[in-house]
């Protein structure tokens, strides 16, 4: 249940999403006086729609994706000659240029916002706190071993510490992070009785701790010294940030994502060998997935026994990423894609301003049945590429651990 639960929850976004991009491109197209006459979530045939004004809303039956349909949107069109003027083709070419973008710029403000919240509402994980993760029941032989049956209680368990408590001070020192509390521990012979106090909630209280005795592991995996053992591991705490922090963070974390999209982008070659291999998601294939993979992941997050701040986290980080590679995905300049449009409009400026160097006229918009190979051909690739990665999701998933 709680896989299908992450799927609706995926799916929902995507469709979300997509909406966002297509009205991007929509609200741009009415401002500048363009008519936009339908705006569609889906392809195919039409499972219901509504026309409001000049436009028609509905929902096709297919949902892999959306579009909005503007009128004179290339020279190839036939318009209706009352129509002409309000066509995209003979509007400016700044204005075409911000409504091709629009849909890009919608997926990275969504991305901005949502990377903005999420330090206030959820919070960032502070893995230095000296909160207590978990309470180990026995005095293990090594600090990485696991408890075996005759082993004596942790002085942790002997005491009653529970998960979620805060260390605040340590053989009357204070302590306000793990550092400060492995180097506290280490300051004191096993078999030391120490003063241990604990922020439980609201309340704060003090136990006496007889330290015990274990060994620990060096790098090499050979038990090294004894040490004072009380049976605690780390905690981590999700803290709330104030505004400024989170536009830090936000500005931050999208950099790393677009550095990261960007990065995936260039392995995507080399990725495609490995897609069906055992060991994907230890290659560069795990970076790499379909909407059917990002789907199974999310389900998996949600499922997953962790706390509700993870899950949250995680499935909110999947979205942006997600919305941030669709976003420069639409840029590339290649046809049918946004960016295409744009190198288009980029090409017929220069060429016009070319023409006027020489004193000569406008040539006017570009033969597009010229680019209509090109366009078939990346679309070809396009489909094609994610074809293979929806059929790598089903056959070879990946699994997070």
């Amino acid at each position: 249940m709680s896989v299908l639960l992450g799927w609706v929850i995926f799916i929902f976004a995507l469709s979300a999403s997509v909406m966002l991009h297509e009205f991007g491109h929509f609200a741009t197209a009415k401002k500048f006086g363009m008519k936009a006459t339908q705006f569609f979530l889906g392809f195919g045939p039409t499972l219901w729609s509504r026309t409001k004004g000049e436009t028609e809303y509905g929902v096709k039956a297919i949902p892999a994706g959306g579009f909005v349909k503007i009128v004179g949107m290339t020279s190839l069109e036939e318009v209706d000659p009352a129509d002409e003027p309000r066509s995209f083709r003979v509007k400016p070419a700044w204005q075409r240029v911000i409504v091709l973008v629009a849909g890009s710029f919608m997926h990275f403000l969504l991305a901005l916002v949502l990377l903005f919240l999420l330090p206030l509402a959820i919070g960032i994980e502070n893995d230095n706190t000296a909160t207590i993760g978990t309470v180990v029941s026995c005095v293990p032989k090594t600090d990485q071993a696991a408890c075996t049956k005759g082993e004596p209680r942790s002085p942790a368990s002997e005491l009653g510490l529970r998960p979620g408590d805060t260390i605040v001070a340590f053989g009357g020192k204070p302590v306000h992070s793990w550092d400060q509390f492995i180097s506290a521990i280490r300051s004191h012979p096993a078999g030391s009785r120490v003063a241990v106090t604990i922020q439980r909630g609201s309340r704060q209280f003090v136990k006496v701790a007889t330290l015990a005795k274990t060994r620990i592991v060096a790098a090499d995996g050979k038990a090294g010294k004894n040490t004072a053992f009380i049976g605690i591991s780390q905690g981590v705490v999700f803290q709330h940030t104030g505004p400024l922090r989170a536009v830090t963070y936000a500005g931050s974390m999208f950099g790393q994502a677009v550095t990261g999209t960007v990065h995936v982008v260039g392995t995507l070659p080399s990725s495609v060998s490995h897609l069906f291999a055992k060991n994907r998601a230890k290659t560069s294939a795990g970076q790499v997935t379909s909407v059917v993979g990002v789907g199974e992941i999310t389900g998996q997050v949600v499922s997953a026994p962790i706390g509700w701040q993870y899950k949250v986290t995680d499935v909110l980080l999947i979205v942006i990423s997600v919305n941030i590679f669709i976003g420069l995905l639409n840029l590339l300049p290649l046809l049918p894609l946004d960016g295409g449009h744009v190198a288009v409009v980029l090409y017929e400026r220069v060429r016009a301003w070319l023409a006027r160097l020489r004193a000569r006229p406008d040539p006017g918009l570009v033969d597009m049945t010229k680019l209509i190979p090109v366009s078939f051909g990346v679309f070809a690739i396009l489909m094609g590429f994610s074809l293979l990665l929806i059929l790598a999701d089903l056959v070879n998933p990946i699994h997070i651990q």
